[in-house]
């Protein structure tokens, strides 16, 4: 049996964990507030466990953590909150939280969650550490998203190796920007390399540098872009697409600290932490044998899997608002206002192409509506789904729409067994219109066009309500 501590200005969460501490065996304690619950942590018995609500009236729940930890040095605070920000999760990982729950949540994992916390060891508390403010924010608040918050708050401390996994156009350079500028590093600094942009010449050259003469035009030394992320980070995008001869060269550099130049037979001691990203399967290129599974396992060290953009539905709205904002503002334009309809085909699309693709539909729509409204048409194309050939005719492009809808439907609505006379509502009316129009509304030459029967066309005409 524990005895614990809930504070939280919402009672039916208050009311849903004491209930499930009570069903474990365990004792509860309730505060509305951050003080009353600093209160109730000087009294006795002390509490060995505390849930603890971010916002709260008067004091907040972060502010209240370092005198939580100074009366409860040993007892676990799991921080909850409904308005997961990546600022919040890391403000509470390094204030000492133990989890971070965002509401709201199965009080399934919340037991979870209080089980590991009362089985875990006491520890020293985390020492609280400025944030430093958002430049590249990473924009939403689906649980998807507050999945990967978490983890960044978690891994940023620390100078563990981070590979970045997830499709492209997810924002991985995003989250490792993100895992510097809250690291102990911050102040050093962040050098993106883009391996698969890198001549197979001369990479090399580019990432460990060279002396004077040590080739043909090597008329100066070059110091390597690993070099020039001394005491910051060294950020490898497309990690996989590295050159085999080099990957031996690069964990050298990630086991001793040291770089040799090329030309040069004297080894440069370096200290960098390095995160990376790719979106193919690291795993498959060392079973091909494309890539070195000693490196593997060096740069898989911890691991962030970035969610697609479909499964983050509750963050497209938002998204779509900050593009607008700041594409507007950057190319000093006035705001546009997004129509229902524009919304509803916003809301349509597979977003194969993830964030990117929304961010250049969106800034085209911007260019288009010069401060109006924002209609589906300013819109470009969908992009096709990875690995889909377009020739860029009107038959490609159908069939790729053909399949994003397809995709779209069979994912989302669920049992549903009607998909092909929804498809043929969709399709019939706009090639009945099209051929009526073309043939100046005869109708037996319409269906003479179609390969239908006159009386079946009438049908389908009065089907659609097709004058």
């Amino acid at each position: 049996m524990a005895n614990l501590l809930i504070i939280d200005d919402e009672p039916s969460i208050c009311w849903g964990l004491k209930k499930l501490a009570e069903s474990l065996g365990h004792v509860a304690r309730v505060a509305s507030s951050a003080e009353a619950g600093l209160r109730e942590a000087d009294k006795s018995p002390k509490p060995e466990a505390v849930f603890l609500d971010v916002r709260l009236p008067g004091l907040d729940g972060i502010s209240a953590m370092p005198q939580l930890r100074e009366r409860l040095p040993d007892a676990p605070i799991i921080v909850m909150t409904a308005h997961g920000e990546l600022e919040t999760a890391v403000d509470a990982i390094r204030n000492g939280a133990f989890e971070y729950l965002t509401k709201p949540f199965d009080l399934t994992l919340a037991e979870k969650v209080l089980d590991r916390a009362l089985r875990r060891r006491p520890h020293e508390a985390v020492p609280p550490v400025a944030t430093p403010g958002l430049q590249d924010q990473i924009v939403g608040h689906s649980p998807a998203l507050q999945d990967v918050f978490k983890q960044i708050a978690l891994v940023a401390g620390s100078e563990a190796c981070v590979l970045v996994s997830g499709e492209s156009g997810t924002g991985k350079e995003l989250v490792a920007r993100a895992i510097h500028r809250f690291s102990r590093r911050s102040a050093g600094p962040f050098v993106p390399v883009h391996v698969a942009a890198l001549s197979p010449m001369l990479a090399e050259s580019e990432l460990f540098g060279h002396v004077r003469g040590a080739f043909t035009g090597a008329d100066a030394p070059r110091t390597g872009l690993l070099e020039q992320a001394q005491g910051g980070t060294v950020f490898l995008d497309e990690v996989a697409d590295i050159p085999l001869p080099l990957q031996i060269k690069l964990l050298r550099a990630l086991e001793h600290g040291e770089i040799v130049p090329v030309g040069s037979d004297k080894p440069r001691t370096i200290d960098f932490r390095l995160l990376s990203a790719t979106h193919q399967n690291l795993s498959e290129k060392v079973a091909a044998g494309s890539f070195r599974h000693d490196l593997f396992f060096r740069l898989v060290t911890f691991q962030i899997e970035l969610p697609p953009l479909r499964e983050r539905g509750a963050d497209l709205f938002e998204l779509t608002e900050h593009f607008i904002g700041n594409l507007t503002a950057k190319n000093q334009l006035p705001r546009p206002t997004l129509s229902k309809r524009a919304e509803a085909e916003l809301a349509r699309r597979p977003w194969h192409g993830n964030v990117r693709e929304l961010r250049n539909a969106i800034e085209h729509a911007v260019i288009i509506a010069r401060g109006g409204q924002i209609e589906p048409d300013q819109f470009p194309p969908p992009a096709p789904p990875a690995g889909v050939p377009s020739d860029g005719t009107p038959t490609a492009t159908l069939v790729q729409l053909i399949q994003q809808w397809a995709d779209v439907r069979l994912r989302e609505d669920g049992e549903r067994e009607d998909l092909y006379e929804r498809f043929l509502s969709l399709v019939e009316p706009p090639l009945l219109n099209a051929t009526l129009t073309h043939e100046l509304g005869q109708c037996t030459s319409a269906a003479r066009k179609l390969g239908l029967h006159r009386h079946t066309l009438r049908k389908k005409l009065d089907q659609y309500g097709i004058e």
